[in-house]
């Protein structure tokens, strides 16, 4: 059985910075590429990070030089480090890797 189970949201004043992370199980981990989402209210869900199989990593241009995505094979464990956050940060955050989806963290970015 898969499970992803994130941790980390809550809530966070702009310029801040919070981490999120999601420990994966029942997957060969270190074979996977694993990815961060977020849907924010009324909006659709959007790829925020991935990060595949051997470190390469990708960013949405809207989060790119203040986020970064990282990952521990050995606590099979995906991390993703917000820094200078926005507002418009503000979501649900889910992490994925293939079918595969976690229940999402909240993160909330108070002006």
């Amino acid at each position: 059985q898969v499970q992803l189970v994130e941790s980390g949201g809550g809530l966070v004043q702009a310029g801040g910075s919070s981490r999120l992370s999601c420990a994966v199980s029942g997957i060969i981990f270190s074979m996977a590429s694993l990815s961060w989402y977020r849907q924010a209210p009324g909006k659709q869900r959007e790829l925020v990070a991935t990060i595949a199989r051997f470190g390469v990593t990708n960013y949405a241009d809207s989060v790119k030089g203040r986020f970064t995505i990282s990952r521990d094979n050995a606590k099979n464990t995906v991390y993703l480090q917000m820094n200078s956050l926005k507002p418009e940060d503000t979501a649900v955050y889910y992490c994925r890797t293939d079918i595969f989806w976690g229940q999402g963290t909240l993160v909330t970015v108070s002006s």
